[in-house]
């Protein structure tokens, strides 16, 4: 039984508009999915992704008006990195989003590292960017800890080789260093959580095999797109598993994903609330579409 790397990972925004526009256009995701934390539904919950909305490319946020800047300390992810495909790319990157490492309007900070594995590249179409300098999902993360070795044998007893989760088609490591004196403090620009993906059939296994190696996980909570259980590993990191299906085409046409509000079956009677109190947001393929056709 092996974790397939990283499924998503998932953040928090103070500016959606602003941030549908940076990743999106800058960066070149699709938004795969426009909905709202299903924990709080007065908020977006945006995922961007690789062209089919696949696990292993998913960045994720929750919107929060105005919130104030966050800053990553102890038990906290401080840096998502990506793969590109060749040092071309990297010099691409370079000049496109001004430096590598990088941060976005937020200041999440993101960093690239040339692909050495085996995976699939995971790519978004998007007409500014040649697919082969594309970002291709993610490598990994890194986080802050006050004993970065304090939880080896936990993520050993999860099946991490030296930080890393390798399943049959894919992998995804997180590495920590020292934490800075400073405390956290959650906010905009602030890693929420990672996300490591299971199997359907397995994903039940994953939560007693949590419970064995002395966590304490959730109960399993049916995301409708995937189904997840939650936990925070040794050094504080909130660690999500999440299946690999049904997957973000079960309820729109794979052609027109992102593109209108969705709201799981369990909050549709909710739309009428919900839908005032959300920042209208643009549809970024068609801004793309109508680019092109200048």
């Amino acid at each position: 039984m092996k974790l397939e790397g990283i499924h998503h990972v998932t953040c928090i925004t103070g500016d959606a508009p602003r941030n549908v526009d940076y990743y999106t256009g800058t960066l070149g995701l699709r938004l795969v999915k426009k909905s709202v934390n299903q924990d709080d539904p007065t908020v977006y919950h945006l995922f961007y992704a690789d062209e089919k909305g696949s696990p292993g490319s998913d960045i994720t946020f929750f919107e929060y008006p105005g919130a104030a800047p966050g800053r990553a300390g102890a038990g906290m992810i401080h840096t998502v990195v990506w793969r590109v495909g060749s040092e071309e790319a990297l010099d691409f990157w370079r000049d496109r989003a001004g430096s590598v490492p990088f941060t976005d309007p937020d200041g999440l900070r993101h960093d690239l590292v040339v692909a050495n594995v085996p995976d699939e590249p995971l790519v978004a179409d998007h007409p500014e960017i040649p697919r082969e300098l594309a970002l291709q999902g993610f490598e990994g993360v890194r986080a802050y800890a006050r004993d970065p070795e304090g939880n080896a044998a936990f993520l050993d007893a999860l099946g991490f080789v030296d930080g890393e989760a390798r399943g049959d088609s894919r992998g995804g490591w997180i590495r920590y260093e020292q934490a800075p004196d400073e405390h956290g403090i959650p906010g905009a620009g602030t890693v929420h959580h990672v996300a490591w993906a299971s199997t359907m059939e397995e994903h039940e296994a994953w939560r007693q095999r949590v419970e064995e190696a002395g966590g304490r996980p959730t109960p399993v909570i049916d995301r409708f797109w995937f189904r997840s259980i939650y936990f925070r590993e040794p050094n504080g990191v909130l660690f999500e598993i999440a299946t690999l299906g049904p997957g973000f085409s079960t309820d729109e046409d794979p052609a027109h994903l992102g593109e209108a509000l969705i709201l799981p079956p369990d909050f549709e009677h909710l739309r009428p609330q919900i839908e005032p109190v959300l920042t209208p947001l643009p549809n970024p393929r068609a801004a793309h579409e109508a680019g092109s056709s200048r």
